[in-house]
């Protein structure tokens, strides 16, 4: 069996708030309260589990998607007025990238996180 990301744990200033602008956005599964969690199941084998935290550093979470989960989750983001851009450095430019070939776009969460959404693999050398 290969290894695989089961679950990690994003902290926010509003668990529940978060967990279900990931769900709305993403169209991931809400969950709901599993120990002092909220829980979002992104596929089968991976979950996000919101924590409510104070203080925390901004994290930065990519998510591979097809090209027509890209137009869904770009139409609601779109629809719901947030902010987004072309890199990580410029995430509220309104633009979308092209890199490699495919389609990106960077934004926020309700807790400062960047988030990004990409269509193909970066090409590493």
């Amino acid at each position: 069996m290969s290894i695989m990301l089961n679950h990690t744990i994003v902290p926010s200033p509003n668990k529940i708030e978060s967990a279900r602008f990931y769900s709305r956005i993403f169209g991931f599964e809400y969950v709901g309260v599993f120990s002092h969690f909220i829980v979002v199941k992104v596929n089968d084998t991976l979950s996000l589990d919101f924590d409510t935290n104070e203080k925390y550093e901004s994290h930065h979470y990519a998510f591979k998607v097809s090209e027509q989960e890209f137009d869904e989750i770009f139409e609601r983001l779109k629809a719901e007025n947030i902010l987004y851009g072309s890199g990580p450095f410029e995430p509220e430019n309104m633009q979308i990238n092209h890199n490699d070939g495919g389609r990106g776009v960077y934004f926020r969460d309700p807790g400062g996180h960047l988030l990004e959404i990409l269509t193909v693999d970066y090409k590493i050398s």
